[in-house]
């Protein structure tokens, strides 16, 4: 099979989305030496490291044309390429084909926002009623039921595929920290709960001595500093395993996910995780997690003032988890999308 993945994520350094286009990528071609993999966008990217030679970087819009990239450029790049099936790896496919594709829906804050792309929020749900992509993938049980139900999807055109964490991502013992901490990582978003995390924390203050540890780009102003709060910005992935290591606890209070990929990064370094009660993170938890109401500022306090200890259960349940486990599953979709295809 010659297959095609949306590489824009990659243009982006960091964040979720970067990091799913990037490592199922990877797994996909370690996985199935016979095939042939491409990664397109129409902008500059950077490939992933420690690629197999069967995973290829495409080219961009060649004339003017092909600089309506979703309407022309990128059909004409694939048929260059021999491309049997695409993989649009975050909410896009091409808006005409004469190949099946296959669409990821991380989540459904695009309609959950105000905030959030209109052009997402419009272009996807025309994409979906169209049928356009033959198979929809989706990160946890808890999207593939909210997405049948908002878009009207057949249940057998909508797959769960979870995700995982990275493999460098693990326990280290490295020199304990001047100072105990509670660590945050994930865009500094409003649905991430900043807010009420850091009103737990400063309870939590009032009697212990540790700081908060926030990691992970601003989605707007970066909160302004006070004692004990250190906002890191933007952390480079081979930075996060220690930080992850180090921490009293992994506090992720978010109000909404479709998968909540930190939490298994936590857990996969052997970090205690404090969580919300969001349906997509208490799938991906499995009970090894510490799970209170997101908006109860006061039952988060007092969970994170009781340093509650869940490193053996997070070790546990993150080595259910794999890459190339998601690799093969999503391989067995796009063999369902093109016998879809071609009936």
């Amino acid at each position: 099979m010659i297959a095609a993945l949306d590489a824009t994520p990659l243009t982006v350094p960091t964040g979720g989305v970067t990091r799913y286009t990037s490592e199922l990528a990877r797994a996909l071609a370690d996985q199935f030496k016979e095939d042939q993999y491409w990664l397109l966008s129409d902008q500059p990217f950077d490939m992933p490291a420690a690629i197999s030679p069967n995973l290829h970087k495409g080219e961009g819009p060649r004339t003017a044309a092909e600089r309506r990239w979703w309407l022309w450029g990128l059909n004409r790049e694939m048929t260059r390429r021999g491309v049997e099936v695409f993989h649009g790896t975050d909410f896009s496919v091409p808006y005409f084909s004469s190949r099946p594709s296959v669409m990821t829906l991380h989540d459904l804050s695009p309609w959950l926002s105000k905030d959030a792309s209109t052009r997402v929020r419009r272009r996807v749900p025309w994409l979906l009623r169209a049928r356009i992509p033959a198979i929809v993938i989706t990160p946890s049980e808890a999207v593939r039921r909210a997405a049948i139900s908002r878009f009207g999807l057949a249940s057998d055109r909508v797959v769960a595929v979870p995700l995982a964490a990275s493999s460098h991502f693990r326990r280290i013992d490295a020199t304990p920290s001047p100072r105990p901490y509670f660590l945050f990582v994930g865009t500094l978003e409003p649905r991430k709960n900043i807010a009420r995390l850091m009103e737990a924390w400063r309870e939590v203050r009032k009697t212990q001595d540790v700081d908060l540890v926030l990691a992970g780009r601003a989605w707007d102003a970066a909160p302004p500093s006070e004692p004990g709060l250190r906002v890191l910005g933007a952390v480079p992935d081979g930075d996060l395993p220690a930080l992850y290591s180090g921490a009293i606890a992994f506090v992720y209070p978010s109000l909404y996910e479709g998968f909540g990929l930190p939490v298994l990064e936590a857990m996969q370094c052997g970090a205690t995780v404090i969580t919300s009660r969001d349906p997509a993170i208490m799938e991906v938890s499995g009970g090894a997690a510490v799970h209170v109401e997101a908006t109860d500022t006061r039952a988060l306090a007092e969970v994170m003032r009781a340093r509650p200890a869940r490193r053996e259960e997070s070790l546990k349940r993150a080595a259910q988890f794999s890459w190339p486990a998601t690799a093969q599953k999503t391989r067995e979709v796009y063999d369902v999308a093109v016998r879809l295809f071609t009936r």
